[in-house]
């Protein structure tokens, strides 16, 4: 039986071949994914490993709990390090000066401004040897001076800057203008994979990131033979307990692991979630490629079964043959995931943020992972076709003509559709009155939706016999060919079913998912224009860095700006959990925000009074007039205090979730006295306003400067993810439909060959046939389509409340333009799919069609 289902899979290696590549393009996403999660991590470990070779401890300054940023003072100074350089096991110590600092390119234009964690800044601190090991030059000199400054090579060529060139940096004020003097390199994963880097003059860095005369940390090397957890302890005993502490490298390498694995496990989610889609379409490829193959075969298996074989062994012979099916595709897959996790970096890269550089690393669990996959997925799919195999009786050899299936397994197949339809709809018509997306609501809907398309595999089949007929009326104006492909299509309509099964999977996904983005999409974009009075917000990129505040006043005295409104934003904690706080004047917040307050108004804002969103208020079951002990800024815990709720507004994410007064966030923030957005409204003069207002900011990269429409476009395209999401499973989708419909119609054809052969006998002739199946292969695509489109737009229908509870101006709303072109594609997989059985079987000679050769 062995030898059999060798010769088995040579025979029928042309007609297997679609099914290993649908079984290979889900293991190439999963071997990849895990590839490119472990070589990311290899290569982020590595660059930290050099970046911090030769450190043994390192000391960082401790601050109080709730001190605002600005108001931080550390207690690392030269008398501390030199007293730690002292100390038995003391190699060598090296203070340094590390902050955060935002740079323009040389036209002007922030320069990777949107990597937050990667925009680095440090003091040049060179050694006994007069060099800095961390940041050795390349070209140029140091800098010395407050007004210069040196860049790794990867930022000056970003920015376009030589050295001599003026360059702008920001930190948390008024943009410097420093002179390039020196190019250095670095080995930071920060920098390396797509952040920048500035090197001041210790004096400047001090004066910026922490106070003059004093450091931001102190890293020590340690002398031969010292143990890292002992010199720790001995630094440690020399250090203010609450001022500073000292942690060993391992300690800092365990703690930057666990950062590194969290990042990589977010960025190999997405291609993850692409193989289960597409081993679970491929999965109904292979049950219909192994289900006409048994079939085919049947007389086979009934003389098989007449010498001598048992069921058991029928049923091997079949997982046999999937089995190598599967390793094929296994061996392939994982090659073709090289390929992937080669690929992964760029894709998932941006333009401010690429992914660190270095060898694939190839573990056992890729290897291991993609045998499991691509061999248990193919053999489980052909466990039902080797199960049906294995019930034919040895009489059956001698019958010529295929037996459909039984009366009483149809109607329990209908049943169970019909079951599973009704509770899969049920369960998604229960979430009509859901009023928010909570976990419940979210799996109520997942199950919905699994259900219904399960209802719809199974009752697949005795739907087709009526669509197909409602589709032959366009089909029947070809003629003959036309009636042919109709009856062709419902000779068997399990056979039909399963392959438009696919299509319809890939269908329903990209309808449901493209129609929720859409109507989501339309809803941000109308929250973010209702929320809204001003016609520009400033802003900048975070809450710990700031508007200069000469810049907003310059903002106010532009002419054409009837109201400039500065905003401080911070957090505020309550509780648990920290939402976001708009420090507005409530003299000017109506004349650029518009608020709908459902009860008081923004008039009683002032302190210890604040206002809140409907969904803040619903969560904290708050009313107008109660109180909640809660603290702005940092200090979650430590600092709480009771604040009267003096108004409830609708979800606004210009307000965000708590409106204070300015006074209070600005004294509590974490930058004493700062704001961060500046709403303004403009009235007549406002001609060429935008590049007004960035000059007047001094065209600083810390701060963004949109208008009213795409500051609507920039908070409505959260959803972006979601459309990636929704074209490569269309992708894949049509790749795997397209290759079950070709498997389908190759088959179909070798079946019908001395049926094809009669109809050239009689007259048809060759383009007629080709009509015949390419008008065959669209009606199966046709089918698939429109089941596919009822069950997505069905779901993505229902699921819509869920949506709706938490973005108020949610509506269903159909993407009519996603929805044609799925449509279009799908249909020309039909198309496209039929060209080569098509082909095939129009070459066929009648003579030789009719005698079966």
């Amino acid at each position: 039986m062995l030898r059999t289902a060798l010769r088995n899979v040579l025979a029928h290696k042309a007609r297997l071949a679609m099914t290993v590549l649908a079984v290979c393009l889900g293991v190439a996403f999963i071997s990849g994914s895990l590839v490119f999660a472990d070589s990311t991590t290899a290569a982020y470990r590595a660059s930290l490993a050099r970046n911090h070779a030769g450190i043994a401890v390192t000391v960082d300054p401790k601050y109080p709990l709730g001190a605002p940023a600005d108001q931080r003072e550390s207690v690392l100074d030269d008398a501390l390090v030199a007293r730690l350089a002292a100390v038995p096991g003391v190699a060598a110590a090296r203070p340094a000066v590390d902050g955060s600092a935002t740079l323009s390119a040389k036209d002007g234009s922030p320069l990777r401004a949107g990597n937050t964690m990667g925009k680095l800044a440090a003091a040049y601190v060179p050694g006994p040897d007069g060099t800095d090991g961390r940041h050795p030059l390349t070209a140029g000199r140091a800098p010395r001076t407050a007004g210069e400054v040196a860049l790794d090579r990867g930022t000056a060529d970003a920015g376009g800057y030589a050295l001599g060139d003026t360059v702008g940096l920001a930190t948390d004020g008024p943009v410097l203008r420093l002179r390039l003097v020196g190019i250095v390199s670095t080995t930071d994963p920060r920098v390396t994979a797509g952040g920048t880097l500035a090197v001041l003059d210790r004096a400047t860095a001090q004066g910026l990131f922490a106070t003059p005369g004093r450091y931001t940390g102190i890293d020590l090397s340690a002398s031969p033979g010292t143990d890292p957890d002992e010199l720790a302890r001995r630094v440690s005993a020399l250090l203010p307990a609450d001022r500073a502490e000292a942690t060993t490298a391992r300690a800092l390498a365990r703690q930057q692991s666990v950062f590194i694995d969290t990042r990589t496990r977010s960025y190999s989610r997405l291609p993850l979630v692409f193989a289960v889609v597409s081993l679970f379409i491929g999965s109904f490829l292979i049950v219909n490629t192994f289900t006409m193959l048994v079939t085919r075969r049947s007389r086979e298996t009934a003389l098989l079964r007449a010498i001598g074989a048992t069921r058991r062994q029928v049923v091997a012979s079949v997982l046999a043959e999937a089995a190598l099916v599967g390793l094929v595709a296994s061996v392939l897959g994982f090659a073709l995931g090289l390929g992937v996790a080669t690929a992964l970096p760029e894709v998932l890269g941006g333009a401010d943020e690429r992914l660190p550089q270095g060898p694939l690393v190839v573990g056992p669990a890729p290897v291991l992972a993609s045998l499991a996959v691509g061999v248990g997925v193919t053999v489980l799919a052909a466990w039902l076709p080797s199960r049906r195999a294995a019930r034919t009786a040895p009489v059956e050899a001698l019958r010529t003509a295929e037996q459909p299936p039984s009366a009483a397994l149809s109607r329990i197949r209908g049943a169970a559709g019909a079951a599973l339809l009704l509770t899969g709809a049920g369960l998604l018509l229960s979430l009509g009155g859901a009023k928010d997306a909570s976990e419940g609501n979210l799996r109520t809907a997942m199950a919905g939706c699994g259900i219904l398309v399960t209802g719809l595999i199974l009752l697949a089949p005795l739907l087709a016999g009526p669509v197909i007929r409602l589709l032959g009326r366009l089909t029947a104006r070809f003629g003959v060919a036309g009636d042919l492909a109709r009856d062709n299509a419902l000779r068997d309509p399990r056979r039909t079913a399963a392959t438009a099964a696919a299509l319809m999977i890939s269908t329903a996904l990209v309808c449901g998912l493209a129609v929720i983005e859409h109507s989501s999409a339309r809803a941000l974009d109308s929250q973010a224009a209702a929320g809204l009075s001003a016609d520009y917000v400033i802003s900048t990129r975070g809450n710990t860095t700031a508007i200069d505040a000469a810049a907003v006043r310059r903002v106010a005295a532009l002419p054409g700006v009837s109201t400039a409104s500065a905003v401080a934003d911070s957090t505020f904690s309550a509780g648990a959990l920290a939402r976001e706080v708009s420090g507005v004047d409530p003299k000017t917040v109506g004349a650029v925000m518009k608020l709908r307050f459902t009860s008081g108004s923004a008039a009683a804002i002032g302190p210890g009074r604040i206002a809140v969103s409907s969904s803040f208020a619903k969560e904290n079951r708050l009313a107008t007039g109660g109180r909640i002990d809660g603290a702005i800024g940092p200090g979650q815990g430590e600092r709480d205090r009771p604040f009267t709720v003096v108004g409830i507004y609708e979800d606004n994410p210009t307000a965000r979730d708590v409106l204070a007064h300015r006074d209070e966030v600005q004294a509590n923030g974490f930058l004493r006295d700062s704001v961060q957005r500046v709403l303004v409204r403009t009235g007549p003069g406002a001609a060429d306003m935008e590049k007004r207002l960035r000059g007047a900011v001094d065209n600083s990269p810390l701060l963004k400067v949109q208008d009213r429409d795409r500051l609507v476009r920039e908070q409505a395209g959260v959803a972006g993810d979601l459309m990636t999401m929704v074209f490569g499973l269309l992708a894949i989708g049509v790749v795997i439909s397209a290759l079950g419909m070709v498997n389908t119609l190759a088959m179909s054809v070798a079946e019908r060959t001395r049926e094809i052969g009669v109809l050239r006998a009689i007259g048809m002739d060759r383009s007629a046939v080709r009509r015949m199946i390419a008008l065959e292969s669209l009606a199966v695509a046709a089918y698939g389509t429109l089941l596919g489109l009822a069950g997505g737009l069905f779901g993505a229908w229902k699921v819509s409340g869920l949506a709706n509870g938490a973005i108020p101006q949610y509506a269903f709303s159909l993407p009519w333009g996603t929805l044609v072109l799925v449509v279009v594609l799908s249909l020309g997989v039909g198309a496209a799919a039929a060209a080569l059985p098509a082909r095939r079987a129009a070459a066929l000679g009648p003579l030789r069609a009719v005698s079966g050769g």
